[in-house]
């Protein structure tokens, strides 16, 4: 970064040295270049006198427009910055898409609408570029539709200033020993040809097809090849998605994206994503997922890492250290390096902290409403009793919760027939449980009939119905007529199930059911099997568990062995290992299977004893009285993902969104943001804070830069805290406005850069070229520098860069030429614009910047491996050079200007 700083300063050197005064003398240039720029301007007029003035009084007007310009640039980033939060949101916008793979359910995942390609060179471009776009414009306009230096040269200017200075920072900023290779390869060959073709054009519509004029067909031409420039860029997208997932995973159809057979790929987990898809397969649906399976690598490093950690800090540190290490947009860099310049503060911490604010708060309403909640109910606890029918009696618990203090309740009970008959098996019972304001729970007994005969399970019911309150004076009231809200009410379970088993026979074992369906963050699995008709004597069964989909050791601990079932006992469990292995989709299976019962010791009725004495169907009901296996004696589970760690990963996703980081929702929010100071952390103690939690970081306050900084703008803050809030009319309302103010800001800085060339002696070609190029460059240059350190690829910083040079001429060029030209065929003149300086400066600009891109091309050999970083003394020596291409642009430039060397 100092060296990045010296070379500025020495750029600035360089051009006053050149433009002092006799140094045009026995040039070229006309006496009436000197005095050219000293005019008045669109909005500012021209401060009088302005000839024959001293040298104090240039100095002391040139360094006041100085301080001048930097603050308007100043506000240029501050309402650029709600400009580019207005794209984020626009650009962020879902759709839903269903994905179908055999054997899961179909899912529903939200994805984005636009390209990343696209809306990079599209609304990015523009709202990055906005300044330099409309200040071309703007000056067309604002001198009755004559070409002016200011703007052109200001997009050339800048566009020598991104390529060169801004990658020559990033190239240097990355760590020592690391490196940052461009992941999208064609998108960036594309771009770049654009990029150079782009000023290529310029030249030859300047010098080659009709010399000092434009044409209709020229303007018209230049701004259709934006469009052009977007569509072959985004080709490029989906041709490298295309080739880089040939495999058929995926087909189309009208109900959304269904797996279909093909080549086995490497998976990205088990969620049923590959890193190579079919080529139909929708760019944004792998971006989603891939993305989704970074947050669930993260999760599980920072619990490998801190096994003990709270789940909700768990969840933070990991949304903190995607946001900051993920991918975003340049928007949101954008306005990331904006906002820590004026001492705003980390957008990402302070949405974070807002957002876990709001869980906070919910959870703390919803415990408020159910308090709130003075109802009085009373239900049974529990619903289902097993018994023996040797057991005697059974107490049925009902309770009580909630209700106002002092309430005395009411309520009848009685019993049901179900397959067990009042009288023969149980001893039916009707009444009336009154809870008095000190009972929490009543008890109602029922006697159970024991006979010798083997009999099947049976079951009957016992109802809870007619509940009354009871008032202090004694009268009984309906609790549904009191008031608006019942003061009692009958809850769920009002009906308790009571199951007599036979304790005659040795039983039926059996698992419940056939199929059971666990989540993998269970730990472990009891397995209940159950002993039905009869629980006398002593049972063993065997168990084991077999493998399916799911295998021992990665997904479940296998086991085998015996369960004991001792006389009487009704239920045994089967202990087994669950693996945890924390993935967003799952679904394996194993089976878990029982053998033969061994009859330990008999204790029925025994055929073989008294075989004559017994009937046949005496005899038949002893056999069934043996124990065997029932119905269910293998079950399947499968494992499932965990739906709490889902629901994790789908919050994190969604706060993950940079436009919530970027997004506001009321004037409120922006006005109370505006007087807000907030630390500006310094980009490379993130990584710090990360693995430490961020506790520190959190602690420390706003530095007296921070609050220099904030008092400085917020006048400015304060001044667009009015821009409607990017909630209206998804973004389209925060963007108009936006852009309109970023218009009058722009229109004023034309007008006081051509006046402060008039007061040092620059002209507007030079002033353009120099401090307005470096003034519009600046927010972009941070940004860049955060992009390339935090980023996994080079795209952001070097991509960006390459798409938005080309886009500045054909959206700048293009628009303010094409309505110049066509106004003057309207009048019946013709468009004159001077070739010598712009073409000059064009030309050496495409060589130059060819030359740029071939050692940026020549890095990803393995000597280096990437564009960024590698080896400390090559990614010194490369951003030398780059920075020297700038220095060498800037000087070829300035001596043409001032006719020290001879131009087109």
């Amino acid at each position: 970064m100092a060296a990045f700083s010296v070379g500025m300063l020495a750029a600035v050197g360089l051009l006053i040295v050149i433009s002092l005064p006799g140094a045009q003398a026995g040039s070229n240039c006309s006496a009436a270049d000197a005095t050219r720029n000293c005019v008045d301007g669109m909005i500012v007029p021209i401060w009088r006198p302005f000839l024959d003035l001293s040298t104090y009084d240039r100095v002391f007007r040139g360094t006041l427009y100085f301080f001048v310009i930097a603050y308007l640039f100043l506000g240029v980033s501050i309402v650029a910055d709600r400009f580019m939060s207005s794209i984020e949101v626009i650009t962020s916008m879902e759709r839903k898409i269903v994905v179908k793979r055999p054997g899961l359910e179909p899912t529903v995942v939200r994805v984005r609408i636009w390209n990343d390609t696209v809306s990079n060179l599209t609304l990015m471009a523009l709202g990055s570029s906005a300044p330099e776009i409309l200040l071309s414009i703007i000056e067309v306009i604002g001198k009755n539709f004559q070409a002016g230096d200011l703007g052109p040269n200001t997009i050339v200017g800048s566009a020598a200033f991104n390529l060169f200075m801004i990658i020559a920072l990033c190239v240097s900023a990355i760590p020592d020993g690391e490196i940052r290779r461009q992941k999208h390869l064609d998108v960036f060959f594309v771009t770049a040809t654009w990029s150079v073709f782009a000023y290529i054009w310029m030249y030859l519509i300047l010098s080659y097809f009709s010399p000092g004029v434009i044409e209709i067909w020229e303007g018209l031409l230049t701004f259709a090849f934006f469009p052009m420039t977007v569509l072959t860029a985004w080709t490029a997208d989906i041709k490298l998605v295309q080739r880089r997932f040939m495999p058929h995973r995926y087909r189309r159809t009208s109900h959304g994206l269904v797996a279909t057979e093909g080549e086995e790929m490497k998976m990205l987990g088990s969620n049923g994503y590959g890193h190579k898809m079919q080529e139909s397969v929708d760019p944004a649906l792998r971006a989603f997922e891939e993305h989704r399976q970074e947050f669930i690598e993260t999760m599980r490093r920072i619990r490998k890492e801190k096994p003990h950690i709270d789940p909700v800090e768990l969840q933070k540190l990991a949304e903190y250290e995607m946001i900051n290490k993920g991918p975003k947009t340049r928007a949101f860099y954008r306005v990331q390096a904006t906002r820590r310049l004026i001492g705003g503060g980390d957008i990402i911490k302070k949405r974070l902290d807002k957002e876990h604010d709001k869980a906070l708060d919910a959870i703390i309403q919803a415990q408020e409403k159910q308090a709130r909640q003075n109802t009085c109910r009373i239900f049974f606890d529990p619903a289902h009793y097993t018994v023996l029918e040797n057991v005697g009696t059974v107490d049925v618990v009902v309770g009580r919760d909630g209700g106002p203090d002092g309430l005395t309740v009411m309520v009848d009970y009685y019993t049901e027939d179900g397959t067990a008959d009042a009288g023969s098996d149980y001893v039916p019972v009707k009444g009336t449980l009154t809870f008095y304001p000190e009972d929490k729970q009543q008890r109602i007994s029922i006697e159970i009939v024991d006979d010798d005969v083997f009999e099947e399970d049976e079951h009957f019911y016992l109802h809870l119905s007619n509940l009354r309150v009871r008032i202090k004076d004694g009268t009984v009231l309906d609790p549904m007529k009191i008031g608006g809200v019942p003061v009692a009410a009958l809850e769920m379970p009002a009906t308790a199930t009571i199951m007599i088993l036979d304790d005659d026979h040795a039983g039926v074992f059996s698992f419940e059911h056939n199929h059971f369906q666990v989540s993998e963050n269970c730990g472990h699995l009891s397995l209940r099997v159950q002993r039905t008709s009869g629980c006398r004597g002593r049972v063993v069964i065997p168990y084991k568990t077999i493998d399916g989909t799911a295998h021992t050791g990665n997904h479940y601990e296998a086991t085998e062995g015996e369960l004991v079932f001792e006389d009487n006992q009704t239920e045994a469990f089967i202990e087994i290992g669950v693996v945890d292995t924390e993935q967003y989709e799952r679904t394996d299976s194993f089976y878990v299977e029982l053998g033969s019962p061994i009859w330990a010791k008999k204790m029925s009725v025994s055929v073989e004893e008294n075989p004559l004495q017994l009937t046949a169907d005496q005899i038949e009901i002893a056999e069934l009285g043996k124990p065997r296996l029932g119905d269910f004696k293998s079950t399947q589970i499968t494992i499932k993902e965990s739906k709490e760690f889902q629901s994790v990963v789908d919050r994190m996703l969604k706060t993950a969104n940079t436009s919530l980081m970027l997004g506001t929702s009321s004037w409120r929010e922006q006005f109370v943001d505006a007087l807000t100071v907030g630390a500006g952390d310094d980009d490379d103690d993130e990584e710090g804070d990360v693995e430490s939690g961020g506790s520190q970081k959190e602690e420390e306050g706003p530095s007296m830069g921070d609050y220099i900084m904030h008092f400085l703008t917020v006048p400015w803050k304060l001044a667009f805290a009015s821009i409607p809030p990017t909630d209206i009319w998804g973004g389209w309302a925060c963007f108009v406005v936006s852009i309109a103010m970023i218009g009058v800001l722009t229109a004023v800085i034309g007008d006081m850069a051509s006046q402060f060339g008039c007061w040092i002696g620059l002209k507007d070609a030079v002033t353009a070229i120099s401090f307005v190029a470096m003034g519009t460059s600046i927010p972009d240059t941070f940004a860049s520098k955060v992009a390339a350190t935090n980023d996994k690829y080079a795209d952001s910083s070097i991509g960006n860069v390459t798409g938005s040079n080309g886009v500045n001429v054909f959206l700048g060029i293009g628009i303010a030429w094409t309505l110049a030209a066509v106004v003057h065929a309207y009048r019946g003149t013709v468009f004159y614009v001077d070739p010598g300086t712009l073409a000059f400066s064009v030309t050496i600009f495409c060589v130059e910047a060819v030359i740029c891109i071939i050692v940026i091309v020549l890095r990803r050999h393995k000597s280096i491996g990437g564009e960024l970083g590698g080896p400390v003394i090559a990614k010194y020596m490369t951003s030398t050079f780059f920075m020297s291409l700038w220095l060498i642009y800037l000087t070829l430039s300035a001596l043409e200007s001032y006719c020290y060397i001879k131009g087109f």
